[in-house]
């Protein structure tokens, strides 16, 4: 565990933390994550300059004003950087449950944001819906479509790998102010019950490698584990090519409950963190934020 959650700016995260997001920029790193303050979820930040000693700066991001698509909730961003601005890509809600949790509640969609700085201001982009689910009926993804890891290809088209409901798909995109388009199915042929996603490309062996979280379909629903893909190919990906990355066996603090997991390159090594409610809880509340390892370069498991 490298992050508690509780003693954030204005309560910020007194509920909990969640949904990390790791960068590393000029020496220094820039966790973000959701935290549970006093009103609701939020984007927030936490930097540091060795991942042991953390200063929380409090959300990035504000609740909308009410009946704006981020009035109950404005969190789980995802970055890329084209030129000198940084695009982050973020979770909306709008609205949240009651106390003492004030989770945000689902549908689950997309908003955007920018900045010339990862300390920010971020400056919403009012209006803006990145990916937009279909009406019943007519397709997916249904219901919700929320961001996710976003790589640019060789050609210049960016994929976004985004999240609806029990799945992970990949959008499509030339402009990252335009519209996103969704493959008409989601990235692997059967349906695991997954959400969010975290892509690393290990050049050695050409092989790209995306980390998802696993969500254990029982009454109550929690998630469970970090599953990890693997293909040559960043367009097709096989569901017999996975493998379980993280969960109660090898996490020392968390016995049941692993939540989203994003992957970073520092040096020789690839850092993982990710968000778990510790010992043998399943809460969606009072989370903390763990750091996990992989000495590279990173290879596949043999089938």
């Amino acid at each position: 565990m490298i992050l508690r959650h509780g003693d954030g700016p204005n309560q910020c995260d007194i509920n909990g933390a969640r949904e990390p997001t790791l960068i590393f920029e000029d020496g220094k790193y820039y966790l973000f994550y959701d935290g549970g303050g006093p009103k609701g979820w939020l984007a927030c930040l936490a930097t540091s300059t060795d991942m042991k000693t953390w200063t929380k700066h409090g959300p990035v991001l504000d609740f909308g004003a009410p009946g704006e698509p981020d009035a109950g909730g404005a969190l789980s961003p995802w970055f890329i950087k084209e030129g000198d601005t940084w695009h982050m890509y973020y979770v909306t809600a709008m609205t949240t449950g009651g106390p003492p949790g004030f989770v945000a509640g689902a549908p689950y969609n997309s908003g955007h944001a920018r900045s010339k700085s990862l300390m920010g201001p971020w400056v919403k982009t009012k209006g803006y819906v990145p990916i937009k689910p279909k009406p019943e009926g007519a397709g997916y993804p249904q219901f919700m479509a929320y961001p996710g890891h976003i790589v640019k290809k060789e050609d210049g088209e960016y994929l976004m790998f985004f999240g609806s409901p029990g799945a992970i798909g990949i959008a499509r995109s030339r402009d990252l102010l335009g519209e996103w388009v969704p493959d008409p199915k989601p990235f692997v042929d059967k349906h695991f019950d997954l959400e969010n996603s975290s892509i690393y490309y290990e050049p050695e062996n050409k092989t790209w490698f995306l980390f998802a979280n696993h969500i254990r379909a029982i009454d109550p629903m929690f998630t469970d584990a970090i599953w990890v893909f693997w293909t040559k190919d960043l367009e097709k990906w096989e569901s017999e090519n996975r493998a379980i990355a993280l969960d109660g066996v090898n996490c020392t603090w968390s016995k049941r409950c692993i939540g989203m997991a994003t992957v970073t390159r520092i040096g020789n090594r690839l850092a993982m963190v990710y968000a778990a409610a510790g010992g043998d809880s399943t809460s969606h509340l009072g989370r903390d934020i763990g750091l996990a390892w992989y000495d590279l370069p990173l290879q596949s498991p043999a089938r």
